[in-house]
C-alpha cells in the first residue's frame, strides 16, 4: 500500500471514529478509539511510541511521545482543540523530521465535519 493508500484509509477509519463519537471528549479518548479501528482494519498500529531525544551527542530521556504510528512510517498527531494552530503543524513536523518520517496526519476531532479537521503534512522528501 502506497502513502496516498494508507492516509486515505486511516482518514476513513478517523471519520468512522468521528461519526459514532462525535467531538466534545479528550484527545485520549480518540487515539484509544482510533487505534482500535485502525486493529479492526488490519493494520499495524503503536500508540503511545516513545522516542528518545538526542542531545549533543546525550540522550537525556525519552523526548516525546506519538500518539500513533501506523505501518511504522505514519505519525498521526490527534487533538481535540477549538482550531488547529500554527504550532500543532510545527509539533508534527519536528516529529517527522526527529524520527526520519516522511508524512503525517494532523486530526482534530473538535468539529462538526471531521473532513475541516484533517491536515497532511509532509516531511519535504
Amino acid at each position: 500500500m502506497d502513502d496516498k493508500e494508507l492516509s486515505g484509509d486511516v482518514i476513513g477509519a478517523a471519520i468512522e471514529v468521528h461519526r459514532l463519537l462525535g467531538p466534545g471528549l479528550l484527545e485520549s479518548a480518540y487515539e484509544l478509539a482510533l487505534e482500535r479501528e485502525l486493529l479492526l482494519r488490519g493494520s499495524s498500529v503503536v500508540r503511545q511510541k516513545s522516542v528518545p531525544l538526542e542531545y549533543k551527542g546525550v540522550a537525556p530521556g525519552d523526548g516525546f511521545r506519538l500518539d500513533l504510528l501506523v505501518e511504522d512510517r505514519l505519525l498521526i498527531e490527534i487533538k481535540a482543540v477549538d482550531a488547529l494552530l500554527p504550532i500543532h503543524m510545527a509539533q508534527l513536523l519536528t516529529y517527522l523530521r526527529l524520527t526520519d518520517r516522511r508524512f503525517g496526519l494532523l486530526i482534530n476531532f473538535n468539529e462538526k465535519i471531521l473532513k475541516d479537521g484533517i491536515r497532511r503534512v509532509t516531511n519535504g522528501y
